[in-house]
């Protein structure tokens, strides 16, 4: 049979109408819900009736809910379903939102809060769904709109928000994103289809009890310290127990066959600088969202406050999601030519340079505008170039966790970036009876600090491979692998099939058999059908679906790909492609 090499991700299906807009609308509306109290944040103690220490639970909740959520679905996603995942994320996040709409009880709405900050998890859900269904010209603008997703639904949100509370009950924002949230959920069913991509195994449950306890006890005294005290016993004492926590669940992870997160993939220098380039950027950009608005509503008699009200410092900082989001045709262009790795750099010298001029530019509201602009070009940049990395270094099985991981790192980032720079801001307050007001020297401080984070993360980015080492890396191992665990599936599976199917051998540029190496099938519409391991003569077995034209993809470690169409005409027939891999990686045969 004749054999002609195709490019697999080319070869899906055409019918994504609809899949990018519907999935960055959904990733739009749950960062949402990081910013919908921002409007009323200060006056949370008068409407829950309670304490101001009590009223920051609230913003807490959600926090903690989406970084224990974000690495738990996108796994989830990988085993059983990555859109139902993400409709289940959407599910919980309305019920939230209703649960608040009808309570003014503290506790109950910290309960509704923390369900709404469950959805955070539908970011890499809808990463992971690009990259199963796109086709390849289109998926670098479609994941640079979903990975920015998240900063431009907190930067819109601030504007309608503060409209919102300004002429409506508070509560009208809870029903407000429960309609969002249902329109999502109809518009997923309607538009994207389930990916056919699936990890073997089963789900971790030891390692997301531990890495759910390591994040709470980690990131609980980072979100409260400054009421707590940050010297204070409580605060030092759940630093201490997430120490121990994520190191012992770090060793269970290790000894896992089919983990939560692959510690061992997460230890290779394209994921690990990846994620810690990702934490800077996490926190370059909120404190441009905590600094803004605060000077925009001072009052002018400070000397420095632009005194405008809530709704217009919302519209001047809504340019830096606007930004992020038509930034993302740009990425696409520049990371086709020259990689996600320059993109990243690029994104964060023009953070840089906004933060750099941000200095001198906090007179009038048109500048802050102007600061918002260039922000936003620059987090666009770096947030899009984020997800395409990490796709680019783990297996496609492993989407969902792998990029759950990045977006946590980012909440990680947006974390100790607002304790700090709430500090910061404290600290350097002057105080006006029982009053405290931020001053100039306290915006300008923050705006040093994010500009030493973006120069820390742009050494990160300068130590990921480069492109070219990067492929050559990747070719060298065989791909879609999900874990030794999938390995023994795939044995098993390969064992008992009939000879209906695709079935032959997998030999080496000199004939010998290849034993071990992967054998995948992409169907019509261009998904994966199935994988097979060969055995020690170099034997495979596929079953298939139906009649129709088929790829199947070999790779084996230390050779070259190999991609080859055939056309199988269903039923019970059985046909024999042998695929003969190239020469070692880089080499030619």
């Amino acid at each position: 049979m004749s054999q002609s090499t195709t490019p697999i991700r080319g070869s899906r299906t055409r019918g994504t109408r609809g899949v990018v807009p519907v999935l960055a609308f959904a990733g739009i509306v749950v960062a949402v819900m990081q910013t919908l109290l921002v409007p009323v944040i200060k006056d949370l103690p008068t409407l829950l009736s309670t304490a101001p220490s009590n009223a920051t639970w609230v913003m807490t909740a959600t926090l903690l809910a989406g970084a224990v959520a974000t690495p738990i679905m996108g796994r989830l996603g990988d085993l059983y379903g990555k859109r139902r995942m993400l409709l289940t994320s959407l599910a919980v996040m309305v019920v939230g939102s209703l649960v608040c709409a009808f309570t003014d009880d503290l506790l109950v709405m910290i309960v509704g809060r923390a369900l709404q900050g469950f959805a955070m998890g539908a970011i890499p859900l809808g990463i992971g769904l690009m990259r199963d269904e796109l086709p390849r010209e289109k998926l670098g603008s479609a994941m640079a709109l979903m990975s920015s997703s998240i900063g431009v639904g907190g930067g819109l949100a601030l504007p309608l928000a503060a409209l919102t509370a300004q002429h409506a009950d508070w509560h009208a924002l809870f029903f407000g994103s429960a309609g969002l949230g249902t329109l999502s959920i109809i518009l997923t069913l309607i538009f994207v289809p389930e990916s056919r991509v699936r990890a073997e195994g089963t789900f971790d449950v030891l390692g997301a009890l531990g890495l759910s306890a390591g994040l709470v006890l980690f990131l609980l005294p980072i979100t409260k310290g400054s009421d707590w005290g940050w010297s204070s016993g409580t605060t030092l004492g759940l630093f201490g127990a997430a120490a121990v926590v994520l190191v012992l669940w770090g060793v269970l992870e290790l000894r896992m066959t089919a983990p939560l997160v692959d510690l061992r993939t997460t230890a290779k220098r394209s994921v690990l600088f990846t994620n810690l380039a990702s934490i800077m950027v996490g926190v370059a950009f909120y404190a441009v969202s905590l600094v803004l608005p605060q000077l925009l509503q001072l009052p002018t008699s400070t000397g420095y406050g632009l005194g405008q009200s809530m709704v217009v410092a919302g519209l001047c900082v809504a340019p830096l999601g606007l930004t992020m989001m038509l930034i993302a045709p740009v990425y696409a262009r520049l990371s086709a030519k020259y990689g996600p790795k320059l993109t990243l750099i690029l994104g964060m010298l023009v953070i840089a340079i906004g933060y750099g001029a941000g200095l001198g530019l906090m007179s009038a509201a048109w500048q802050t505008v102007v600061i918002a602009v260039v922000l936003g070009a620059g987090i666009g940049l770096a947030y899009s170039s984020l997800p395409a990395l990490i796709i680019g270094a783990v297996d496609p099985s492993e989407t969902g966790a792998a990029n759950g991981l990045n977006t946590l790192m980012r909440s990680i980032g947006t974390s100790v970036s607002s304790a700090v720079i709430g500090m910061v801001l404290a600290n350097t307050a002057n105080h006006v009876g029982p009053v405290a007001v931020p001053t100039m020297h306290g915006f300008r401080v923050s705006f040093l600090i994010a500009t030493g984070a973006v120069a820390v993360g742009l050494l990160f980015a300068l130590l990921l491979p480069s492109r070219g080492r990067a492929a050559a890396t990747a070719s060298q191992k065989p791909q879609l692998r999900a874990s030794s665990e999938e390995d023994a599936a795939l044995e098993r599976a390969t064992e008992a099939l009939s000879p209906a199917g695709f079935h032959g051998r997998v030999l080496d540029p000199a004939g010998a058999p290849v034993a071990r190496a992967k054998v995948t099938l992409i169907d019509p519409r261009g998904r994966q059908a199935g994988a097979a391991l060969t055995d020690h003569e170099g034997h495979y077995a596929l079953a298939v679906p139906g009649d129709g034209n088929y790829v199947l993809a070999a790779t084996a470690s230390g050779h070259a790909p190999r991609a080859s169409s055939a056309v199988h005409p269903g039923a019970d027939a059985a046909v024999e492609v042998d695929l003969a891999l190239p020469g070692e990686s880089g080499v030619p045969a």
